[in-house]
């Protein structure tokens, strides 16, 4: 019988997660990274296991990411939809209590584009009389 194994596509500003979960023991791979060197700080790492927590499969899943562009921050948050929504083909009940958490929606924010006459997007030259 052949491994059962979900897939999810998570973006988030610039970052593309391609995530596969597998029947496991809870291991998570980022970029063929253990998450624990993939990420540095600790509130990254909690981002990324939010679905699995929620919904109690911490301990049932293997997740192999494939991460690409962007930071770190929007990679954790690419990530954690890719996870959201593989976790959606495993079982339909966790619809509810991932969509209320927010898990679900795609983040729409984006960098602002540069404006000509100005240094960044909304930061004007300085300003002087003479």
């Amino acid at each position: 019988m052949p491994k059962a194994e979900y897939y999810g596509t998570g973006r988030r500003k610039s970052a593309i997660a391609r995530v596969r979960l597998v029947p496991g023991n809870g291991h998570i791979l980022i970029n063929d990274r253990d998450i624990d060197t993939y990420f540095g700080l600790e509130t990254l790492k909690l981002i990324v296991r939010q679905p699995l927590n929620l919904t109690g499969t911490v301990e049932k899943f293997n997740i192999i990411a494939k991460v690409e562009g962007g930071g770190t921050t929007g990679q954790a948050g690419a990530i954690r939809l890719g996870i959201a929504r593989a976790l959606l083909k495993t079982e339909d009940n966790h619809r509810p209590a991932m969509k209320s958490a927010g898990f679900l929606t795609r983040d729409p924010r984006m960098v602002e584009r540069k404006k000509y006459g100005l240094k960044k997007a909304r930061r004007a030259p300085q300003f002087s009389k003479r």
